[in-house]
């Protein structure tokens, strides 16, 4: 397999650790110069489409909502984040992982994603320094 090759391999793997598949529109909450850029780019890559930024009125497939402890309110953001929502669509919540600044406890995602009426239904090494919480809306309520 030559270099590039298994670049584009090891890009495309970061977006299938998520789930995605080509086609999916993504729209990207909480963008700041933290997040990983080779994460967003095996995203646009998978999906054959440019992240949406928070601004976006699309509905979408998936939400990438980066989250760190400082940045507010995790319940208010997952509940704005729902409404871009199409259904049977899911949020990716992106925290710093543990030892890292901003790091939000497993326990407050879960709390707050409840709250919101949400399920957690996976957690992955989404990128060097962030985890990635997988939340839909449980099959009863969609």
């Amino acid at each position: 397999m030559s270099a590039t090759a298994g670049q584009a391999q090891s890009e495309r793997g970061l977006a299938e650790r998520l789930g995605l598949k080509s086609g999916q529109v993504v729209q990207e909450i909480g963008w700041d110069e933290d997040v990983d850029d080779e994460l967003r780019e095996s995203i646009e890559n998978l999906t054959g489409n440019e992240l949406l930024d928070d601004d976006s009125d699309d509905v979408v497939d998936v939400v990438l909502l980066w989250w760190r402890d400082d940045d507010g309110d995790l319940f208010d953001a997952l509940t704005s984040a729902m409404r871009s929502l199409a259904e049977g669509g899911q949020i990716w919540l992106l925290t710093p992982k543990a030892g890292r600044e901003g790091h939000v406890e497993p326990s407050d995602i879960g709390e707050d994603a409840t709250t919101a009426g949400l399920s957690q239904t996976s957690s992955v090494s989404a990128a060097s320094d962030w985890s990635g919480t997988r939340l839909v809306t449980p099959k009863g309520r969609r």
